[in-house]
């Protein structure tokens, strides 16, 4: 569980019909039409009621204060209900929640662990030409975790339904972090899938360039000693590494504060 309390001293809480829905930084607030003073309002920023979440979106967007995505993610209360939708870009603009899943590409071969990784393209948004997992990305309004992730290893590594629909759920990752697009509060969905000796995975839509199949070893050291990989990417492989006894919990939280150093990471495992 993380408590980003530092995380949020530079900003104002956002509300939207009464509901928590975020974190927002003094110089973004000026610019979303908010409700008129109320004295039973509570303290933050207040986003004009009569406003769909997704023109608050178009307005920011015009404003040129994110690159938009051109896909809506659902945006929810504390509670999990959903409240309405907006670009994926303005959500760490915002300091809105958000849910990705993440696949770990197990390959067993001669009794050692293989893991399969991808390279990503030059031109991504988000840590160009940095090392990913097989298979990640956000979950888009309308879809549950697994359904995105049968969609993106299709998408991403051309790995065919009846095959990821065998990958297992192993544990839920939350973690908040100040990046150079606002503040990401992200939930990740950790899936684990073993794979053939014989099958390879294949760039379909340009997120990777090639995928490379690395000993477990290997990942490991890379995790530890480098940033290489996507930054929230290393997450999701402490968590691999403490569920296969080569962290300990302690070990993974010192790494992680190396790694991360604004925020607090502590892995939880399904």
């Amino acid at each position: 569980m993380l408590r980003p309390s530092s995380l949020r001293t530079a900003r104002q809480p956002l509300f939207y019909h009464g509901h928590l829905v975020g974190w927002v930084a003094a110089d973004i607030a000026t610019h979303i039409p908010q409700e008129e003073d109320d004295a039973a309002l509570q303290k933050g920023v207040h986003i004009a009621g009569q406003y769909r979440l997704t023109e608050i979106g178009e307005i920011l967007s015009q404003k040129q204060l994110f690159r938009c995505f051109n896909e809506l993610f659902d945006v929810f209360t504390p509670g999990g209900h959903v409240l309405g939708q907006i670009d994926r870009g303005a959500l760490p603009l915002l300091g809105m929640a958000a849910r990705g899943v993440h696949m770990n590409g197990i390959v067993m071969r001669d009794n050692q662990c293989f893991l399969w990784v991808g390279h990503r393209a030059a031109d991504k948004r988000l840590d160009p030409g940095k090392l990913d997992h097989l298979a990640a990305g956000g979950v888009p309004a309308g879809l549950s975790p697994f359904d995105t992730m049968i969609k993106e290893a299709a998408e991403e590594a051309g790995i065919p339904a009846s095959l990821s629909r065998q990958a297992q759920q192993v544990g839920l990752l939350n973690y908040v972090q100040n990046r150079p697009e606002g503040l990401r509060r992200d939930t990740l969905y950790c899936y684990d899938l073993l794979l053939p000796e014989d099958f390879t995975p294949r760039p379909v839509d340009g997120e990777v360039t090639r995928f490379e199949l690395m000993k477990l070893e290997t990942v490991l050291e890379l995790v530890r000693d480098t940033d290489k990989f996507k930054f929230n990417v290393n997450l999701v492989l402490i968590d691999f590494f403490i569920r296969h006894g080569l962290f300990t919990p302690h070990e993974a939280r010192e790494i992680g504060a190396v790694l991360y150093q604004d925020i607090r990471f502590e892995p939880s495992t399904a």
